[in-house]
């Protein structure tokens, strides 16, 4: 009981922090709540690291690289049975732990946050409240080809600005790295080049 308490204080203390954004329209604040979570899922993936999967990953490289050489062995049958024992002996084991591990990290660092704002969004943006406080049940409406309306709800929106979010970080990200690619090549690779 201590835990939903505690959750719905953090929900209704967001709630009186979106208020003033009230003016802004479901929209704007459904689209900057999903900023929000991008920047938050992206800077948790860089806090974010145990210990030991920083260390299954150094083993698991160092086995993989261990099972590369022995596949490498001049007589073949003798490299594919030491492969074999390195397989069976460690690199499995090594292989599953840090596959798990990565898992439950992506787990913590990118689906809890965004299921913790789904679940805010669905509760505090559902369409009695969006009535209420904005005049519409919907955050957009188009009209389909047979005349009827299709109506955008806040939870589809959400995810689709989310998607449209973390779509923008990477083309940033990539530009600012193309970028600081360019800015690391010696000056006179440019000039001969050119």
């Amino acid at each position: 009981m201590k835990i939903v308490a505690v959750a719905v204080f953090a929900a209704d203390g967001l709630d009186a922090l979106l208020t003033p954004l009230h003016g802004l329209g479901p929209a704007a604040i459904l689209s900057i709540l999903a900023v929000f979570t991008v920047v938050v899922t992206k800077t948790l993936n860089r806090l974010v690291i145990t210990k030991r999967f920083i260390h299954l990953e150094k083993e698991f490289q160092r086995l993989s690289q261990l099972r590369r050489e022995a596949m490498q062995c001049e007589d073949r049958e003798k490299g594919r049975l030491m492969a074999k024992n390195i397989d069976k002996g460690e690199l499995n084991r090594v292989y599953y732990d840090y596959f798990f591990e990565g898992l439950l990290l992506g787990l913590a660092r990118k689906v809890l946050p965004v299921a913790i704002l789904v679940a805010f969004i669905n509760e505090y943006f559902r369409p009695e409240r969006l009535s209420a406080l904005f005049g519409k049940s919907y955050v957009f409406k188009f009209n389909g080809l047979g005349g009827e309306p299709i109506l955008i709800g806040a939870v589809f929106w959400y995810v689709l600005s989310l998607l449209v979010g973390y779509l923008a970080w990477s083309l940033v990200q990539r530009k600012l790295n193309r970028r600081k690619k360019k800015d690391l090549l010696p000056s006179a690779f440019l000039s001969e080049s050119m």
